[in-house]
């Protein structure tokens, strides 16, 4: 049988085995650069979360080794006033409950969800942001600033640094609403908003152990 036959019998369009050995190479060699690529961010993100927890750890161990170091000034129980923590504590929860259902909007393509979740979210990191510099600016007028003592030093370094990943987290929120109008929801603007609600849930958890173990306990002390 001639060549010209067998294609006759296989047909233009062949499928099974065939189709395989039929593929163009540079489509294939794309295709898996795609999935190569999703899989190298996906790690990346995954590195950068666990990274973060380890440098968050070591301020935890650090604030509890220098809690009482307070060289005679003001301790955890003479400066933390719990109920503007909670009040802090209310927002940030809020807005992960609000990022969570961003999330849903995104992936069901819904703008009102999408936008107006993401607008709440930014709100209540704002509000939380103004109340914790609102504390950080008292501290400092009453001469406990980060210098005064060991206890404070640990204590303006670890609330400052969650304080600052919630300012980046908030530039980064701003970025995916300007993403997602530009380009729409493709798969890898949803990605991202994935990547952005992860590290934002993280930052949530990460405020309940501060609340736990610096405020709630330092105000026992």
């Amino acid at each position: 049988m001639s060549a010209a036959q067998g294609t006759a019998e296989r047909g233009p369009y062949p499928i099974g085995h065939d189709a395989t050995e039929h593929r163009e190479p540079h489509a294939e060699h794309a295709e898996r650069g795609v999935v190569s690529k999703r899989i190298i961010v996906g790690y990346g993100f995954w590195i950068f979360l666990l990274s973060d927890i380890v440098m968050f750890s070591a301020f935890f161990a650090t604030y509890a080794v220098l809690s009482d170091a307070t060289a005679g000034g003001p301790s955890g129980k003479d400066l933390f006033h719990l109920n503007t923590v909670a009040i802090e504590t209310a927002c940030l929860l809020l807005s992960s409950f609000t990022c969570g259902v961003a999330s849903i909007g995104a992936r069901a393509h819904n703008d009102l969800m999408y936008y107006g979740a993401m607008a709440v979210t930014a709100i209540f990191g704002a509000g939380f942001l103004s109340l914790e510099i609102h504390e950080f600016a008292g501290m400092v007028a009453i001469g406990a600033g980060p210098s005064r003592s060991a206890f404070l030093s640990a204590f303006f370094t670890l609330v400052g640094c969650h304080g600052l990943h919630v300012t980046l987290g908030l530039m980064w929120l701003l970025t995916m609403m300007a993403q997602v109008f530009a380009k729409g929801y493709r798969a890898d603007i949803l990605r991202r908003v994935l990547c952005f609600s992860l590290f934002w849930h993280t930052l949530d958890i990460i405020w309940i152990a501060i609340f736990t173990v610096v405020y709630l306990m330092g105000a026992a002390q």
